[in-house]
């Protein structure tokens, strides 16, 4: 299983559909995945009820798509904020599968990020809340990715093809060893 990381804009749906599609397995986003459990958009979750409780909820979705998805799986960008998803992250990749961070700019992320509603915490100033994000999240990314794909600037036909070929043969399709 390939596993996408990365800070909001950086391309994990994105790219992560395009790589799914190229390996022929199937893709999941567990943003969608609490969505599709709760009936709830993250944004509103997230003024309705809280980031906290939010991030209960994602690391739960993460812990399940772990065991019960083998394709292509994107998480949200704040996956990496909860210690135990970083624990099973790191252990994914030790145990031969790829977490790949996609990487992204500052000014890359805020022409992407523009004023978009859908992302609640970007939703004041993204700019400055995405310079903040990339500061304290990008050493939990490294922590947990078995390589590294830049993003920022670059067409995804690129940004996919050197995903698969960061990808260890163990992450490959579905019925290879793993």
């Amino acid at each position: 299983m390939l596993v996408l990381v990365g800070p909001p804009t950086s391309g994990k749906t994105t790219v992560g559909r395009a790589v799914a599609a190229a390996l022929g397995v199937g893709f999941r986003d567990t943003d969608a995945d609490v969505e599709a459990a709760t009936g709830s958009r993250v944004s509103d979750l997230f003024v309705d009820r809280g980031e906290a409780y939010f991030r209960e909820l994602e690391e739960a979705a993460v812990a399940r798509a772990l065991v019960e998805h083998d394709g292509v799986l994107a998480l949200g960008g704040g996956a990496v904020l909860s210690a135990a998803t970083r624990a099973l992250l790191v252990a994914h990749g030790r145990a031969g599968g790829a977490v790949v961070r996609l990487d992204v700019d500052l000014a890359t992320a805020a022409k992407r990020a523009g004023f978009n509603r859908d992302r609640p915490l970007l939703a004041v100033n993204p700019r400055a809340m995405l310079r903040t994000m990339l500061a304290e999240r990008d050493p939990l990314y490294a922590e947990v990715a078995t390589a590294t794909v830049s993003t920022g600037d670059r067409p995804s036909p690129e940004v996919v093809a050197e995903v698969l070929a960061v990808l260890p043969a163990s992450a490959g399709a579905p019925g290879e060893a793993r």
